[in-house]
């Protein structure tokens, strides 16, 4: 009775911590076995090609924003657009470039990057376990009142989209543009044995930057090295990629059944995320799907 009780006890303890993707982050502190991509990917309702299509497209300059992809002479430059930025929802600057990769933080003697630091802007991150982008420190230093930190990012990458933090800044001379934790580049890119000195060279990378105090992943979420809840991280980088899609007029797209609620008239209401649509309970808007905020306890329509 008592093993029986016990193994139980531990099973669900396993289902609910599966569900919730909390998690001791030093355990995927690893260059080998970081989080899995399902960890920090977009749900599949994103209609992700027409963002980058959309990203293409923008051409408003933001203010300090021209950048090159590295410091050798001729280097392709890339500037940070703020087309996007003036969304009353899902506002965020946009950009198209290469990806290297960063070490600084915890994990600063990875492989190829023997000039590392160990601090990250916000803290000492992990590398290894963190999916971080790094803008160049001109840049952050300007928009640091929309940009104070961790601010939720999405990069687009060989056709999938992840999320991230903006975590780290490049301060070189001269300041490059284009990098993200050892995380997120292998995730982008598993095939290539990316590392400190070995990057993705082709400028077909996007990334979206989310900007305001609503779109920083939470301390609860996060300490000073890891990324401890990734549902909170995905939750978060959905509501605002489905926010940016309808300032952009693409439309919401479809939701899988895998990520619908069906009512008792047997309708299906949109939702991203199943489990977290209109009714589920909540204590925040950041446990609810899409543009649902919570209220009285209630995902509901805003």
């Amino acid at each position: 009775m008592t093993w029986t009780y016990l193994t139980l006890a531990a099973s669900f303890a396993i289902f609910g911590q599966t569900l919730s993707q909390s998690v001791d982050g030093s355990k995927y502190n690893n260059p080998t076995a970081g989080p899995p991509a399902s960890y920090f990917a977009a749900a599949t309702t994103i209609p992700v090609a027409a963002l980058q299509t959309a990203a293409a497209k923008a051409s408003k300059a933001a203010k300090d924003a021209t950048y090159p992809v590295n410091g050798d002479s001729g280097a392709a430059k890339v500037t940070i657009h703020s087309d996007w930025s003036a969304f009353s929802t899902g506002a965020a600057f946009v950009w198209v470039a290469d990806m290297d990769v960063d070490c600084d933080g915890l994990d600063y003697k990875c492989k190829g990057n023997p000039d590392g630091l160990p601090q990250t802007n916000f803290g000492a991150l992990a590398a290894y376990e963190v999916p971080w982008i790094v803008i160049p420190d001109k840049f952050g230093t300007t928009y640091e009142n929309v940009l104070p930190g961790n601010n939720i990012g999405a990069v687009i990458c060989d056709g999938k989209m992840f999320y991230g933090i903006y975590g780290d800044s490049d301060g070189d001379d001269p300041q490059v543009i284009g990098e993200a934790s050892w995380l997120m580049a292998r995730t982008c890119f598993p095939n290539d044995d990316l590392n400190g000195n070995s990057g993705h060279g082709d400028v077909d990378v996007t990334y979206i930057l989310f900007t305001g105090k609503d779109a920083v992943l939470p301390s609860s979420a996060l300490s000073n090295n890891y990324v401890t809840n990734f549902t909170t991280l995905r939750s978060m980088g959905d509501k605002l990629i489905n926010s940016l899609v309808k300032s952009l007029g693409l439309g919401s797209g479809s939701p899988s059944s895998s990520t619908t609620t069906t009512t008792s008239s047997g309708s299906s209401p949109t939702c991203s995320w199943s489990g977290h649509c209109a009714g589920a309970s909540c204590s925040t808007e950041n446990d609810c799907s899409d543009d649902l905020v919570c209220t009285k306890g209630k995902c509901a329509s805003p």
